[in-house]
């Protein structure tokens, strides 16, 4: 049977006035919780007094007043010196002779979370048993009765002190277990070694951060339990712990190369506290926004030199142009040829940098990686010379991939191309991809040319750096670097034993399932594109793009499988979102569309009378609950 509030309450109170004791609870700030019928009878107090929330200073006093405890001279500060005693409240037994006849002991327990709990057992009749067997029981010494007597208190005072231990023990179990509970359920290892550096404590989250290690580690040295390789890592900052400083540092685990923030603490008497946790997100995501930062402030350094430079060019080239109209010298005529092809090859590399530092930001989409590998073999085969192979070892799981297919293919053709370079006439590439646990994919295109010089090495990602000669710009590697940053991932230059390797490090992340269907977004504003592009993956769906009208016409005819349309009323060209709605009305195609113009504007009006509007800025949460309205309808 279940009860309600109300009847518990009853029964605690009814159960509290059956016990023989006054009972008493008052919080931390003197304020009375509960007692029982006992304790107002003992002391007469009237019912204002017994009452939740009653003071403790306004009982003293009342009881003070009553003659409880014999003549007082300043009452004031008798209150006020009874009042600081509970403030400071200690476990206590005593026995006390009322001012009124009788004797009552007093037992006192703190509780844990404030306050204190009183009990008051009127021991008259047990007080006069004594002194009746203290008159009768001539053949007893008065020290043995003495002593039988102080046996006694000492009983009844050992059992109050059992009872309030007890109770403490209680209570620290139960906040021992929700401390364990929650460490247990934290994303990160926290633990303590002693001053030898064995494990006293362990939440039991080690393997979750470092794969591959042991969860129980109690009583383990901490080199058993991290393994030698990641203990050589971080026994200089444990050193530093030990000698009474802080450290606080990250490092690369060998097992899937999760990236591990680690905080030592000294505990000030020899140990260290530990707190581990996975940082690996967090740092790419980090690698991310600093290239990001990088690209916009090479973009602001160039722009205006790349403007006036491409000037200078034009100008440059038309001069040359009339110069070749004036019946030059056949030796003047190739100087001019060769100033206009110079010219030419400047305006290139101007695209080229403004390729760079200009706006590509990584759009990550569902990718069949199985799928993308195959095509770059078939894209790059017809620029290989005959006698240079193409190997595609593809061993990444059967899942679909976050991430951006055509950053990605322009990368790997990029470094095909240079590999093919490296080899001359004849040679080996060979493009191999697999994942490293479940936090990065990991390609790389190796050759069996002559592999990369000490010079090259350091500095072939350096912008402009080329060992091509005139042939060379030196933004190819560059431009791999910088979308593999992009992405919060990392590139690596090697030489084996057969020649060059270029690795590609991508961060592993699982595209959820397109359970939305397809959807076709129509937005010619690109950051906004992009926003409302990770809403609707986010969402469950794949998504392909248009700006225009005309543009989303297109990808409507020659894709069948769009199930979803989210179009913006103004739109690049003269087409409007309402526009598409004509075109694709009959198909009974759920569109939305969305706008930041005002309520009052005919365009806004017009639109609420045929689709569902949603006004921006918005949410993905306001965009998947409209969702479900349309394909509820």
């Amino acid at each position: 049977m279940k009860y309600t509030d109300p009847q518990i309450k009853a029964f605690t109170t009814a159960g509290l006035n059956l016990i023989a004791q006054a009972l008493s609870i008052y919080d931390g700030d003197l304020r009375l919780v509960v007692s029982n019928r006992r304790f107002q009878e003992m002391f007469d107090l009237p019912d204002h007094l017994v009452q939740p929330g009653a003071g403790f200073a306004e009982t003293i006093r009342y009881i003070a007043e009553d003659g409880e405890y014999g003549p007082i001279g300043d009452i004031d500060a008798f209150v006020q010196t009874r009042v600081d005693q509970a403030l400071a409240f200690e476990p206590h037994y005593l026995e006390r002779v009322r001012a009124k006849g009788g004797v009552v002991s007093v037992e006192g327990a703190p509780l844990p979370q404030g306050g204190w709990v009183a009990v008051y057992t009127d021991i008259t009749a047990t007080k006069r048993s004594e002194e009746l067997l203290r008159t009768r029981s001539q053949e007893l010494s008065g020290q043995l009765l003495s002593h039988a007597e102080e046996l006694a208190a000492t009983n009844r005072q050992l059992a109050a002190t059992n009872s309030a231990l007890e109770e403490a023990k209680r209570q620290l179990t139960e906040i021992e277990a929700r401390t364990r509970l929650t460490t247990e359920m934290m994303p990160a290892h926290i633990a303590h070694v002693d001053a030898s550096g064995h494990y006293t404590y362990s939440n039991r989250r080690l393997s979750a951060v470092i794969p591959g290690r042991p969860s129980e580690i109690l009583g383990l040295h901490i080199s058993e339990a991290l393994g030698q390789s990641a203990y050589t890592r971080i026994e200089p900052h444990l050193t530093r712990a030990y000698q009474g400083e802080n450290a606080v540092f990250e490092f690369t685990e060998d097992h899937d190369s999760r990236r591990i923030r680690v905080a030592f603490t000294p505990d000030g008497a020899g140990g260290v506290y530990i707190l581990s946790m996975d940082i690996t997100e967090e740092t790419q995501t980090r690698v991310a926004l600093q290239q990001s930062r990088r690209r916009a402030m090479a973009a602001q350094m160039t722009s205006g030199l790349a403007h006036d430079f491409s000037n200078l060019l034009t100008i440059i080239l038309g001069m040359q142009s009339k110069l070749r109209k004036m019946g030059l010298s056949e030796e003047a005529a190739e100087l001019v040829g060769a100033t206009q092809a110079a010219a030419q090859r400047g305006g290139r590399l101007l695209n080229r940098i403004a390729d760079m530092t200009g706006n590509r930001t990584p759009r990550p989409e569902a990718t069949d990686l199985h799928g993308l590998l195959a095509d770059l073999k078939l894209l790059a085969s017809p620029s290989l010379p005959q006698s240079v192979g193409l190997s595609v070892l593809d061993h990444t799981p059967d899942e679909r991939l976050m991430l951006d297919p055509g950053m990605l293919q322009d990368a790997l053709l990029n470094l095909i191309l240079n590999a093919r370079d490296a080899c001359g006439a004849t040679g080996q590439i060979t493009v191999s991809a697999h994942c490293v646990g479940r936090i990065w994919v990991e390609i790389s295109v190796s050759d069996t040319g002559p592999g990369f010089s000490p010079e090259a090495l350091d500095k072939a990602l350096n912008p402009f750096f080329t060992t091509k000669g005139g042939e060379g710009s030196g933004l190819g590697l560059p431009m791999v670097y910088d979308m593999v940053k992009l992405t919060g991932g990392d590139l690596r230059l090697t030489n084996t034993m057969s020649g060059a390797s270029v690795t590609l490090r991508l961060p592993y992340r699982v595209a959820p399932e397109a359970a939305g269907g397809l959807a076709l977004l129509v937005e010619d504003n690109a950051d906004l594109r992009m926003t409302f592009r990770e809403m609707l993956v986010g969402l469950g769906h794949s998504v392909i793009e248009a700006t225009s009208v005309d543009e989303a016409s297109a990808l409507l005819a020659d894709v069948q499988d769009i199930q979803l349309v989210l179009s913006d009323i103004n739109l690049q060209g003269g087409g409007t979102g309402l526009d598409l709605l004509d075109r694709i009305e009959g198909s009974q195609l759920p569109c939305i569309l969305m706008t930041s113009l005002p309520p009052s504007d005919p365009l806004h009006q017009a639109a609420l009378t045929r689709a569902p509007v949603l006004r921006k800025p918005f949410d993905r949460a306001q965009l998947g609950a409209l969702i479900r309205v349309e394909d509820a309808a």
